[in-house]
Formats: C-alpha cells, sequence, structure tokens
C-alpha cells in the first residue's frame, strides 16, 4: 500500500494483503488467547469495553432502543458483543475473518443458550445489501484491523438511513507514542502525517489522526454524535506491555466514536 498521508483521500485500492496476514494471525496466535477470556466476557452481566473494561453505563456505545433492531459487528472475533446486542434484545449478525474464532464463538453460543447468524466476511467487503441494518459496531475488531477507508465506506453502506455506528480503536495518539519494540511512552515516536497502517510484520494495524477520521466520515455520509477519549481505571485489574495503565491514565490509549448516518430513519 502506498504511504497515506493524514490528508489523503482513501486508500491504494489495489493491495488488501493486511486481510490475508491479520486473518492468518488471527487464526494462529491470538485465537487460544481471546478462546480462554472468551467464557469470561459472555458471561458479563454489563456490557464492558477496551482493554480497560470500561462499563457501559459510562460509554455508552449502545443504543438505549435495542429491541427488535438489525444489528452487525464488524470484526466479532468471538462474538461477545454479539451476544450482548441479542440479550438486549437487537437481531445481531457477527463478521469476521478468522474462522478459529468462530468455533469458539459457536461453543459460546451452546453453551450460554444464545444465537444468532456467524458470517465469515471480511468487514472491508461485506456480504450483504444496502441500507439493511439499524445499528453497526466495532470493539478493537475492524475498527482497528480494517483500513478504514474500506470498511467505514462499508459499514456506512450497509446500515440504515437514521442508523448508527460505534467503534473503540486505539488512538492515533497512542499510535505515535509507541514504538516498533516496547511500551508507548511519553515521546512521539512516528510522524502524525504519514502512513495510517502500522506494519507489525504478522500483523497490521491501522488508526487515523482525527482529522482524517472527521472527514472520512462525513464523506461516507456519517454525522458524528461523540467521541470520548478513554482514560484507564486508578486500579486496572490488568496491565498490557505495549500499553501500560500508568501512560493510558495520563493520555488516552483508546477511542470511541459514536456517528449516525445522515437522513430519516431509526
Amino acid at each position: 500500500m502506498s504511504a497515506e498521508t493524514a490528508g489523503h483521500v482513501g486508500p491504494d485500492r489495489d493491495d488488501a494483503s493486511h486481510v490475508a496476514r491479520n486473518r492468518d494471525h488471527w487464526n494462529t496466535a491470538l485465537a487460544p488467547v481471546f478462546g480462554r477470556l472468551a467464557p469470561g466476557q459472555w458471561s458479563q452481566p454489563e456490557p464492558a469495553w477496551g482493554h480497560w473494561s470500561v462499563p457501559e453505563s459510562e460509554l455508552r456505545l449502545l443504543p438505549g432502543d435495542l429491541g427488535g433492531r438489525s444489528a452487525v459487528e464488524l470484526g466479532c472475533g468471538t462474538a461477545y458483543v454479539s451476544s450482548w446486542l441479542a440479550r438486549a434484545g437487537a437481531r445481531p449478525v457477527g463478521v469476521d475473518v478468522s474462522a478459529a474464532q468462530f468455533a469458539t464463538a459457536r461453543a459460546m453460543q451452546a453453551r450460554f443458550g444464545v444465537g444468532f447468524p456467524l458470517v465469515l466476511a471480511d468487514a472491508e467487503r461485506l456480504p450483504f445489501p444496502d441500507a439493511v441494518f439499524d445499528f453497526a459496531v466495532s470493539e478493537l475488531g475492524a475498527a482497528l484491523w480494517c483500513d478504514p477507508y474500506r470498511w467505514i465506506a462499508e459499514a456506512a453502506r450497509v446500515l440504515a438511513p437514521g442508523g448508527r455506528l460505534s467503534f473503540l480503536t486505539m488512538s492515533p495518539l497512542f499510535s505515535m507514542c509507541v514504538p516498533d519494540d516496547g511500551p508507548a511512552g511519553p515521546a512521539l515516536t512516528r510522524p502524525q502525517f504519514g502512513p495510517h497502517r502500522r506494519d507489525w510484520g504478522d500483523s497490521v494495524e491501522f488508526a487515523l489522526p482525527h482529522g482524517a477520521m472527521l472527514r472520512l466520515l462525513r464523506s461516507c455520509g456519517l454525522e458524528v454524535e461523540d467521541m470520548v477519549e478513554v482514560r484507564a481505571p486508578e486500579r486496572p485489574a490488568r496491565d498490557y506491555d505495549y500499553l501500560p495503565a500508568a501512560w493510558a491514565r495520563r493520555w488516552p490509549g483508546e477511542e470511541v466514536w459514536k456517528v449516525r448516518k445522515r437522513g430519516r430513519g431509526a
């Protein structure tokens, strides 16, 4: 993929090699890790988000009127977010590229008695007609691992007019402060005006500066209702080698975007 600055209008459409690399990475290295986490995530009494398990009551990613609404989770992994949607009365569909993750998701569906469709597909090329969902959500799924110029356009396409999209991803500040090897620190190690992808060799992640993200959302017919920069709690349940809680108490490692598709509807 060609280098893309913060003002670049979109991706190099001929390069989607990150999709295969990320799929292989999740099928091999990460699926066992998240398979062990899945029972606890599926059994949570209240949705909680991101690295720090911030309660839904604080972040409010989910609309308050999910009953009967069609929903799609983009990059669902083990589909615990979709299970929260189903329990709230929505009609979710989980989408992911990892068959290994879906093996865990199906086991969790059987274990907890919560069923919904799981579609093995790339969130950058969704196999759905236009305007069929009332709500779309991504928690460190497509929002982190897919090219934003592709997956956000697809999310907007499948949303009905008035439909909402909520997503949690890593902040661009984290992307600028994390080195190739080691934790995020107090110094900028990457330029803001540079590629919007981070190539880790066996996987690729994406992050856009806020100005570029705003322009992208608007170009897709999406209006921003809120953006929340997530702060780590004072006493987190765990720490991360790449995202220390002490760092994330001073600067946002994650952020939440809440947008609505223009037009009448939900």
